[in-house]
């Protein structure tokens, strides 16, 4: 028999219904980007919703720049891989080179020929982005920072940053030198989830060090936005720029923005745009891993019903207008053929709403269903055409 498409509007239904109102779940969906609503003078800029992946607001997201400061957060990724590998440790120290206590830029103002432990190297680093202490770090750990930024390029790619380019360990100029806003997101969140230990270094305000003074350069640290990290950066060829996170009830947002021409208008645009991401978006935890959408019939089968459901806990990030007009139906065709396997792929759960590109996932069966024995199939099949499968 041929059986019909079935579409099933899940608002009206009782199980989602109950589903939709279920707390604490958490999921990652990465496929879609929400309708751009914002405004920026940044050359390049891109918000994303940490948890989702959703982009939120981007423009020339994806155009290499040159990085300027900003390519220290990927030379702090090095060394905190060794800190979590067991081969680095806090308090080893290492040696300054002429090379790295003549770089010019910003500075830690570390000694020639002296030694710095790798805890003060770090927050020269990125509370003082200094140039010579990035230098120091990438001859520890690569020999020359030649080979340190090969190193870099390698890790980048290794994480999905396919479009970023290392020619040195500090973001000093070199037209060879590229990342793009969408990698550097991709490198603040890696960041973030990987080494929380030493991602509070970024929040960290002030850094002392020979009797220097210097305060972190992160405008957000110093609104109350709820900004606990990344990095400035600065060239006349990058323009200002700053890669931030901020976080709210439990809810953050990564914000890469490039060639602002000025430290003011880096730090009111980069305010105006996690105001606005917070303000206009919010995150709906929607349905849980494992839990029935709905029960497909069964043709043939030891049980007249499947319960079918998501590989993973739903997670999604709306416009908070639109939510009211989010669609969420169920698309299978049914009755299901028996035999089916727990695991089966049996139906597609389709997300619509106003913000988002149309998001589509699987279903899958949630019990296994054998197939009946021969006189429990003509049975059954009497049974389904006369009085359906609840029959």
């Amino acid at each position: 028999m041929r059986c019909p498409m079935r579409e099933i509007d899940l608002k009206m239904h009782n199980t989602i219904r109950q589903l939709l109102t279920i707390c604490g779940l958490f999921g990652w969906l990465s496929c879609f980007n929400v309708a751009l609503a914002a405004e920026t003078t940044a050359r390049e800029a891109l918000i994303i919703d940490f948890d989702t992946g959703a982009v939120l607001f981007e423009k020339n997201a994806d155009a290499p720049m040159p990085p300027a400061s900003m390519s220290k957060i990927m030379t702090a990724y090095m060394a905190f891989e060794r800190l979590k590998e067991g081969t680095l440790a806090l308090d080893d120290e290492i040696p300054i080179s002429e090379k790295a206590w003549r770089k010019g830029g910003s500075k830690m103002f570390v000694e020639v020929n002296s030694r710095v432990k790798i805890q003060d190297i770090l927050r020269g680093i990125i509370v003082q982005s200094g140039n010579d202490a990035a230098i120091a770090i990438a001859e520890a750990l690569g020999g020359t920072e030649e080979a340190f930024a090969d190193e870099m390029t390698q890790k980048a790619i290794a994480l999905g940053m396919h479009d970023s380019r290392f020619r040195n360990a500090t973001g000093w100029p070199d037209p060879e030198h590229r990342m793009t806003a969408r990698d550097l997101a991709t490198l603040a969140i890696a960041t973030i989830r990987n080494f929380p230990e030493y991602y509070r270094i970024y929040s960290e305000k002030t850094f002392k060090f020979n009797n220097i003074k210097q305060g972190n350069r992160n405008p957000l640290l110093y609104k109350n936005v709820g900004a606990d990290g990344l990095k400035t950066g600065h060239t006349n060829a990058a323009g200002y720029g700053l890669t931030a996170s901020a976080k709210r009830g439990g809810r953050r947002l990564i914000l890469v923005m490039n060639g602002l021409k000025s430290v003011r208008a880096r730090t009111q645009e980069s305010e105006a745009l996690i105001e606005w991401g917070f303000r206009e978006f919010s995150n709906y935890r929607l349905l849980k891993a494992t839990a029935p959408v709905e029960h497909a019939a069964v043709w043939l089968g030891e049980k007249p019903r499947v319960p079918i459901s998501l590989e993973k806990d739903l997670l999604l990030t709306l416009k908070r207008v639109d939510r009211k007009k989010m669609e969420v139906m169920v698309i299978f065709q049914e009755p299901i053929a028996a035999p089916i396997k727990k695991g089966q792929r049996l139906a597609t759960l389709r997300i619509t709403a106003p913000s988002m590109k149309p998001l589509e996932l699987p279903l899958f069966a949630n019990i296994e269903v054998a197939r009946l024995g021969v006189f429990g199939r003509i049975f059954a099949a009497v049974s389904y055409l006369l009085w359906g499968p609840d029959g």
